[in-house]
């Protein structure tokens, strides 16, 4: 569907594969609108253990979200928040467990902002840690620095 104009009328221009994605250019035939769509292979079903003991499937576009959002403002690409999404997805496949902590996938997600921006770790810390004084996000820096 075109995110200009919602018409289901489109066609694909271009297709690479890169890993477990397959990257789509398409072209709407009603507006000329272009955009990227990707596909990725459907792997087995993982749940995520939250903190308050909920369970929820594990959902990919909620990875790109959080870390997108941390990522605001910053020089990180979309590609390279795919990418990271990506790492983190397989790594997860990897373990080979049906279900996974929220700390998990929280460290993973922090392993690589921390490679990829210093401002987008720390604003993912905050949360993710529940900070609540500077000094906190002091220490964080300091231990990763360390």
């Amino acid at each position: 569907m075109c995110p200009h104009c919602k018409s289901d009328n489109d066609k694909v221009i271009e297709t690479r594969t890169s890993g477990d994605s397959i990257r789509r250019r398409r072209e709407c035939q009603d507006c000329s609108h272009r955009f990227t769509t990707y596909e990725y292979i459907e792997k087995g079903a993982i749940t995520i253990a939250k903190r308050d003991g909920r369970r929820e499937p594990f959902k990919r576009e909620k990875l790109i979200s959080g870390i997108r959002i941390a990522c605001a403002k910053r020089p990180v690409s979309s590609g390279k928040i795919e990418e990271m999404a990506t790492d983190i997805e397989n790594e997860l496949v990897q373990m080979g467990n049906a279900e996974i902590s929220y700390a998990t996938v929280g460290d993973l997600v922090m392993k690589k902002l921390f490679k990829a921006d210093s401002v987008a770790y720390v604003r993912f810390a905050s949360v993710y840690k529940e900070f609540r004084e500077v000094g906190e996000f002091v220490k964080l820096v300091m231990e990763e620095k360390g």
